[in-house]
Formats: structure tokens, C-alpha cells, sequence
């Protein structure tokens, strides 16, 4: 089964930027519940330090994940995105 494995690392300025401003945080989420509920991402893992963090898409091509990344909120403070076409063994 395939799968999209997208890895962010936001910029040291963006996370000042994020968390100086509480709405940010809120309207990013929203993207993510909604995407689990509506079934296209599988998992979504933030580091310790929220400055990484990992999603697993299913069922999507790697130029619609794309372009589901660049509307996140946090997009513009993203340092580095990463995507990794995946086959899941188990």
C-alpha cells in the first residue's frame, strides 16, 4: 500500500513567530483533524521541541500532498520539507 511520508522542520524565526501568535497553532490543527477525519492522513507526529514534525498521507499522489503542505498556516515558516514515496510492508 502506498504512502507519503512528508518531513517538516520549521525555521528557528517561525516558531518565535508561532508562538508569539496562539491562533496560529489552532488554525493548523484544524487542517489536520480534518484531513484524519476525511481519511488521507494516516499519522501525524510532532518532535518534543515542535520543530519537526512527520505526516503520513495514504491514498494521495505526491503533487496533490504538495499541495495540501503549501496550505497549511505554518507553510510559509517551513525551513525544510521533505517527501518520501513509501510501500508499506506491515
Amino acid at each position: 500500500m502506498n504512502r507519503i511520508m512528508v518531513m517538516i522542520t520549521l525555521s528557528d524565526n517561525g516558531i518565535e513567530t508561532i508562538k508569539s501568535n496562539p491562533e496560529l497553532p489552532k488554525k493548523e490543527m484544524e487542517f489536520v483533524a480534518r484531513w484524519k477525519e476525511e481519511g488521507f492522513l494516516e499519522s501525524f507526529f510532532i518532535s518534543v521541541s515542535k520543530k519537526d514534525a512527520v505526516l503520513n498521507f495514504k491514498n494521495l499522489d505526491e503533487s496533490t500532498t504538495k499541495g495540501l503542505i503549501e496550505v497549511l498556516p505554518y507553510f510559509p515558516y517551513m525551513a525544510k520539507i521533505e517527501y518520501h514515496n513509501l510501500n508499506k510492508q506491515f
